[in-house]
């Protein structure tokens, strides 16, 4: 057992270091499923209008593919989830993943993990600690978003069911995770090969649920995301299903256990290609390396954002027919819109759009402290950059990168709903307008990354913090109906509710003044203090 030696006290070092962001992302997904849920009770009184709901919803390729199919009908509690049963066990997995890679991959690259190792800790402490932290973690999302679906009012057994297919998700993930991470040497790079696994795991799903006839069933049981959504909850609750998922974790932590034998502390199995000879030549001012960081992370999530666009232009030429009734229209221009109910329904998802946008925004951000704090940061200081260019290089690429990545969404949506309804020309200028006015919430959200890499860079992730606090109030407050004082406080209460609304400029220029204070803010109190 002395492989084993000093998990304990990773766990519980992990956890000290996580004690934020763990409670709040568990709360978030738990109350996202909840305020779903109370809201589709309202939407969907009676079984005749969730047979409705549910066969327009099934009669929409678009649909399907993103979500998947409802298996049953009358089920009040499958209609009110199936669009987070897919891709909310996605997100867990996501969580899961860079739970891991954040407590192993991320903990060696830093070198913290060597110096730990020097103690009386085993060779597979920090694997089997990181896996323990974040099984914990999705057990907790799973059970807790059960336990809050049976307070709103769903059956028992569905419910548990439902918390089932995030935790079979998250597991699942989790060990990919963690085999992963003995392959490389960086974390961003095993984050970016579990974010490519998750997408091709969603695809194999999406196509195996796109034939009516069931034709293509089969790829969804490729898949982990596949298992999770055939557990089926709310309609025959498949409970043995999740033993796949427990399966395939049991044979990833021992292949990770064995792929760890055979390589060095700090070292991957896969060596990093070295760079071209070539870049050196244009690698000449801290904007040209930032962009060569941070341009594969930068091309991923433009993609994704084009393809979210066409899904959700497809989606818009389809929801006058899936929210029939008035109330259920009611209830989706409160929650983003007026006039229209197709405007409306653009309007609330492209505000999701900038709330995806603004990770993207932090990500970027963010990769200031981790050049600092991996030391890579004060030799280039060492030369003629200042310390203002260096952060302005990596505050560009976060500022316009998210911009990039909005329009693309902007974009698809005017192309895919233009091309549904018949008159293109005239929905693409209206959907880049409605993505470009997210710009200056997303800006300030980066900002305060800015604000606290200046002033307390050891606080810096807190960021995440916010942003999941503005994700509460921003999707979630509507529902409840909170004080005008709460909402305000998130940038996103105050951008121009388009398309189906007139455009107002004031709060435009406030939102877009108020990221330049704190960017300027940021850049100052930077300048005045050590690095490291």
């Amino acid at each position: 057992m002395k492989d084993f030696a000093g998990t304990k006290t990773l766990v519980r070092l992990a956890l000290r270091r996580d004690r934020v962001l763990i409670p709040l992302w568990i709360v978030v997904f738990a109350g996202m499923a909840a305020s779903s849920a109370q809201a589709s009770i309202e939407l969907y009184p009676d079984v005749q209008s969730r047979v409705e709901a549910a066969e327009t919803a099934n009669s929409s390729p678009a649909l399907v593919s993103l979500y998947g199919r409802i298996w049953d009908p009358t089920s009040l509690g499958e209609l009110s989830l199936f669009k987070l049963t897919s891709f909310g066990a996605l997100l867990v997995g996501l969580l899961a993943a860079m739970l891991v890679v954040r407590h192993t991959r991320t903990e060696e690259e830093t070198g913290r993990l060597e110096l730990l190792s020097a103690g009386v800790i085993g060779r597979y402490a920090a694997v089997t600690a990181a896996l323990l932290v974040s099984g914990l973690t999705v057990v907790l999302v799973g059970l807790l978003t059960a336990l809050s679906l049976i307070g709103v009012g769903l059956p028992a057994a569905g419910s548990l069911a439902f918390g089932l297919t995030w935790i079979s998700g998250g597991l699942a993930f989790a060990g990919i995770a963690a085999v992963i991470a003995q392959l490389t040497e960086g974390a961003r790079t095993a984050n970016g090969l579990v974010a490519i696994v998750l997408g091709i795991s969603y695809v194999l799903r999406a196509l195996g649920d796109s034939a009516a006839d069931g034709s293509t069933q089969w790829a969804s049981w490729l898949t982990p995301i596949g298992w999770a959504q055939q557990i089926r909850p709310f309609a025959s609750d498949r409970f043995a299903v999740a033993l796949l998922p427990l399966a395939l974790l049991a044979v990833l932590v021992f292949a990770a256990f064995a792929l760890l034998r055979r390589r060095d502390v700090g070292a991957g199995l896969v060596r990093p290609r070295p760079g071209p000879a070539v870049a050196a030549a244009w690698l000449r001012s801290p904007l040209a390396l930032a962009w060569r960081l941070q341009r594969g992370a930068l091309y991923g999530w433009t993609f994704a954002f084009l393809l979210l666009g066409f899904l959700v232009g497809n989606i818009a030429s389809n929801v006058d027919g899936f929210v029939s009734s008035e109330s259920a229209k009611e209830m989706i221009q409160k929650l983003g819109g007026v006039q229209e109910i197709t405007d409306a329904f653009l309007s609330t998802e492209m505000g999701v759009m900038g709330l995806l946008a603004s990770a993207f925004g932090i990500q970027a951000a963010l990769r200031l402290r981790s050049e600092e704090t991996a030391l890579r940061a004060e030799p280039l200081l060492a030369t003629g950059i200042t310390r203002t260019s260096w952060l302005a290089s990596h505050v560009v690429m976060a500022l316009s990168g998210t911009g990039i990545l909005i329009l693309a969404g902007g974009l698809g949506s005017g192309i895919s709903s233009g091309a549904e309804l018949g008159n293109m020309g005239r929905q693409v200028p209206p959907m880049l307008a409605a993505a470009a006015v997210q710009l200056p919430a997303i800006w300030i959200v980066t900002a305060l990354v800015v604000l606290l890499f200046g002033l307390a860079p050891k606080l810096v992730t807190g960021a995440w913090v916010l942003f999941g606090f503005f994700l509460l109030i921003g999707q979630f407050g509507p529902l409840f109906d909170p004080p005008d004082a709460v909402m305000d406080i998130s940038p996103y209460a105050h951008t121009p509710r388009l398309p189906g609304s007139d455009f107002s400029a004031t709060p435009v220029i406030w939102l877009t003044a108020t990221a330049a204070v704190l960017l300027l803010t940021g850049a100052t109190t930077f300048r005045r203090r050590d690095i490291g």
